[in-house]
């Protein structure tokens, strides 16, 4: 049947609206917080009956959803998560009548599943296609899931102190995601700056009607799961409040359609390191009082400036009876690894808070003996994808800091837009070769801080393209299984891909049916060996950068000649041979040295390896452990230095195993120094290596 949806009201000043569930703010007053009004006296006699037909999502409660008949739902299943009796719980605490409403089982493993599907199924009825949105982590997985879905393009701006785990979850679904340094509310004020820069609307959170409607069926759930009864209390760990905010509303329109006698009690359990509802509840004060620095371990739940959230749910307390309990980071660790233990739920921290909180509750007799309880476990553990991605993945935007303080305005806020344009500009190399699609990234991030893809072949490359949409490709025309001009085709074939500029970087010979089709389909085409390093950079960057003056067009031009493709590039670039049998190891050592975007760094795990690279290339520093596989260290130092292409080569020695005077003293006859990994200071050592190397 059709939505109750019948008024727009304002919860500040109470103003009453039309039906229209994308409305932005209060046409009196102004406020962004609204609320949903529903006709409950419309709403059928048999309305519970008639659930029992419906599919077991959230959307079953169409009625209380303020959307119409066709409207065209983003959907994987989400809702109907089970309602679990906490038979261990009740058995440790002795208190009867515990629940466990399971949100782990959505797509992405929390709560914020709902919120995701609702609002994103509304942006997209909007036909917005860029969205941006502060978060503290789960909100911003379920965004990026159900934004990949919707074709919706999400830039998520997250602070530095999210679990690397969440950032790279988020990745995955092809997000844009900005790290930054400061608190999740400074997050929040640079995202609403980005989103109004670039004009791309911003993710408004409780305060949009979709969110608060999405959380609503939560309510909906546990009473129909309670045989249309409500509990007496509902707990749940809180960061911004959304959660509490929009089951409350739930409740409150079940009550007022008769479904339910009586509205629960809401618990709202916070970290004692921001725990601001909690100290202005315990204070009395209608107003929330912020925390300006948040101190936990526990990120997610780390919002300092709760505003008008704090003001819906201490009003709810008043009227229905609550409360407001904060707990220690051990405490929730405990309660996490106690209810893995008792009930065989794994949770995040961030939802073990709420069961920390309910101990608490009982303790304090806030929870009577014969009350009735369900407690939202919102989250599931951390997911594993760091072994899937790199960091390259998301954007690091650093603030100045001042006295102490992070600047977030003026000058410092300037500089970190300016650099954040910078990094998010993207460029995807397509290249079968991987040395020359390496070479190219190095070349170009020496000069930028472009964030570059590189894949090697046609099909990966099409893939990636269509995914991260970038500002530039740089192709190669010979590959394997769909060569360049393919991609060319396929791309340029495509609405979401024609418009993005291609220079091709080829080792091919044109010929004139070549020619023809490039013509037509590339920015320009530069031949492999023909062309020093800073000329590539400076096109590329006058492509990218529309406030540099782009090289003049008159006509298209190809760069001839028969210089190796080995040369292209190399002449700027110091070489390192890092020798090392532990790949972890010898990977973090190459890190080290990519980091400062100057050296050509090989790795390689044994001497045999070595004595084969060095054939090949003219190395001008060393770096190896002693302990190899197939030769001893000293052996092959004693090597390289009677060979005349490394007679003079540094070599050092970064051993894993410690090293006695005699075999030290030995060593510095042949090597420059010996290091040891275990006490290894970075700075110091890549100081060492800068004045080491030679001119």
């Amino acid at each position: 049947m059709p939505t109750l949806f019948s008024a727009v009201r304002c919860s500040e000043c109470g103003q009453l609206m039309d039906p229209d569930p994308y409305t932005v703010k209060c046409s009196r007053c102004g406020s962004l917080w609204l609320d949903a009004v529903y006709d409950s006296a419309a709403l059928p006699g048999n309305w519970t009956a008639l659930l029992r037909d419906r599919p077991y999502t959230l959307w079953r409660y169409e009625e209380f959803l303020p959307f119409p008949d066709d409207f065209q739902q983003v959907s994987m299943g989400e809702g109907w998560t089970p309602l679990t009796h906490a038979d261990g719980l009740e058995r440790e605490t002795g208190h009867a009548g515990i629940w466990i409403k399971d949100e782990r089982q959505s797509a992405t493993g929390s709560f914020k599943d709902r919120q995701a599907s609702v609002s994103v199924s509304a942006l997209k009825a909007q036909g917005i296609k860029e969205i941006v949105l502060a978060s503290t982590g789960n909100a911003a997985a379920a965004y990026a899931a159900y934004c990949a879905r919707a074709g919706i393009k999400l830039w998520v701006f997250l602070s530095s102190s999210v679990p690397a785990e969440k950032m790279r979850e988020l990745a995955i679904y092809g997000a844009e995601v900005i790290k930054l340094t400061g608190t999740y509310d400074q997050a929040k004020s640079v995202a609403a700056d980005f989103a109004t820069r670039r004009g791309i609307y911003l993710g408004r959170g409780a305060k949009s009607i979709p969110c608060k409607a999405s959380m609503s069926t939560i309510a909906f759930e546990i009473a129909e799961q309670l045989h249309w009864n409500a509990p007496d209390w509902y707990v749940q760990s809180v960061s911004g409040g959304i959660g509490p905010i929009g089951v409350l509303k739930g409740f409150e329109d079940l009550k007022a359609a008769g479904i339910i006698d009586r509205v629960p009690k809401i618990a709202v359990v916070q970290t004692e390191g921001c725990s601001p509802m909690v100290r202005s509840w315990e204070k009395g004060l209608a107003k929330a009082e912020p925390v300006e620095h948040p101190d936990s371990l526990i990120t997610i739940l780390a919002t300092g400036k709760p505003g008008m959230a704090y003001e819906i749910l201490k009003q709810a307390s008043d009227k229905y009876g609550g409360a407001m309990v904060s707990v220690s980071d051990g405490e929730a660790f405990r309660a996490m690894r106690h209810i893995a233990r008792i009930e065989g739920f794994s949770m995040e921290p961030a939802a073990s808070v709420a069961f920390a909180g309910l101990d608490k509750l009982l303790e304090r007799g806030f929870v009577k003996d014969d009350e009735t309880v369900v407690v939202n476990c919102s989250g599931h553990t951390f997911s594993a994808e760091k072994h899937a991605l790199e960091d390259r993945y998301f954007l690091n935007l650093e603030f100045k800091e001042s006295a102490g303080a992070t600047v977030l305005a003026g000058d410092g806020l300037a500089e970190a837009f300016a650099q954040l344009d910078e990094q998010i500009t993207t460029v995807v190399i397509i290249d079968d070769n991987p040395h020359d699609s390496r070479l190219i990234r190095r070349l170009l991030q020496k000069y930028k801080n472009y964030r570059v893809f590189e894949v090697n072949s046609g099909h990966e490359g099409v893939d990636l393209v269509r995914q991260r949409q970038p500002d530039l490709i740089v192709l190669d025309l010979t590959m394997p299984d769909m060569d360049g001009f393919s991609v060319l085709e396929n791309l340029k074939s495509d609405e979401r891909t024609a418009g993005i500029p291609v220079t091709i970087v080829s080792a091919k010979s044109l010929t004139p049916e070549d020619w023809k089709k490039l013509q037509i389909s590339a920015e320009s085409v530069w031949q492999k060996g023909n062309f020093s390093a800073q000329e590539l950079v400076t096109h590329v960057v006058g492509i990218l950068e529309e406030d540099l003056p782009l090289p003049e067009k008159t006509e298209f031009h190809i760069r001839r000649n028969n210089t190796p493709v080995q040369v292209f590039g190399q002449a700027q670039r110091q070489r390192i041979l890092i020798i090392d049998q532990h790949i972890t190891d010898a990977r973090l050592m190459r890190r080290l040295f990519e980091s400062r975007k100057r050296f050509e760094v090989h790795e390689v795990y044994s001497s045999s390896e070595a004595l084969s690279i060095i054939e090949e290339y003219k190395f001008d520093m060393i770096i190896l452990d002693p302990s190899l596989p197939d030769m001893n260290g000293e052996s092959l130092i004693g090597i390289l230095r009677i060979r005349d292409d490394t007679l003079k080569t540094p070599i050092i020695v970064v051993s894993a195993q410690a090293i006695d005077s005699e075999t030290r003293a030995r060593l510095a006859v042949h090597v420059d120094s010996v290091w040891s990994k275990a006490t290894l200071d970075r700075s110091n050592f890549l100081a060492h290596v800068e004045t080491t190397l030679p001119e």
